[in-house]
């Protein structure tokens, strides 16, 4: 009974309610209450403190940067993290920290483009609308993955528009129903990052830009493309840092759940 029950809804506030409400009617014992929420707020491996309590607190699970950790630390948090029956993702994964983790986690799969770990164990959809993700060029492709599947794992309808950049604004044009019935829009872009003020320019609802490290010497591995997205004149437009795909489909997650 326990491990179904963590198996559908991981520990949000509704499992809780859930839980609560069995050990009030005596279904499930309290001894077995306290072994599941033993490690609530966080686990302690040493190298990581696994923030079991952060669904509860903000709705959405932890999620491992898997950049600078070794193969064997992201495998030991990734596993601790799916024994909580909800969606995992580690971002800014290699191949080398994928095996480790489909060691121990066998149905846990790579997504090369987007450079991520994940597992989707809960596949109800939360969010209101649809979230598009725009990329400028095939060159931004790998940013703008990131945050496709950011957004997929955190229970949301995603589509996405690729290579529709300014050099060439007839292809945005041919999909502007698609933008149009977005509920959120992310827009990855880099060289001069022009495309987020074009896309607000035509859009009624928030617009995201992701500045990319897309683009020859003056690009200044994104930094143009950043300041550009910072001086937009398209007032619905917000920015994250450079390369952060991550960052914008969590807030675009966070905006379609309102």
């Amino acid at each position: 009974m326990m491990k179904s029950l963590v198996a559908r809804n991981s520990m949000d506030s509704t499992a809780l309610r859930k839980l609560f409400d069995q050990v009030r009617a005596g279904k499930v014992p309290p001894d077995e209450a306290v072994a599941r929420l033993r490690h609530l707020p966080f686990e302690d491996l040493g190298f990581a403190k696994v923030d079991h309590h952060r669904r509860i607190r903000t709705g959405m699970p932890e999620v491992i940067f898997s950049k600078g950790k070794t193969a064997q630390q992201v495998a030991q948090i990734f596993k601790r993290l799916a024994a909580q029956g909800g969606n995992v993702l580690a971002t800014k994964a290699d191949l080398g920290q994928f095996r480790a983790v489909k060691k121990l986690v066998r149905k846990a799969q790579y997504r090369e483009h987007a450079r991520a770990i994940v597992l989707q164990q809960d596949s109800a959809i939360y969010g209101k609308g649809v979230i598009v993700i725009v990329s400028a060029g095939t060159s931004d492709i790998p940013v703008a993955e990131e945050a496709l599947v950011t957004a997929e794992i955190m229970g949301n309808r995603v589509e996405h528009l690729y290579d529709v950049g300014v050099a060439g604004l007839h292809r945005l044009l041919a999909n502007r129903r698609t933008i149009d019935d977005a509920r959120v829009v992310i827009v990855c872009a880099g060289m001069e990052g022009a495309l987020p003020s074009v896309v607000g320019g035509l859009v009624r609802v928030p617009v995201i830009a992701v500045p990319t490290s897309v683009g020859y010497g003056a690009s200044f591995d994104g930094l143009a493309a950043l300041l550009g997205m910072l001086n937009s004149c398209a007032s619905s437009v917000s920015v994250v840092n450079i390369d952060n795909g991550f960052g914008a489909g969590y807030v675009a997650s966070m905006i379609n759940r309102l």
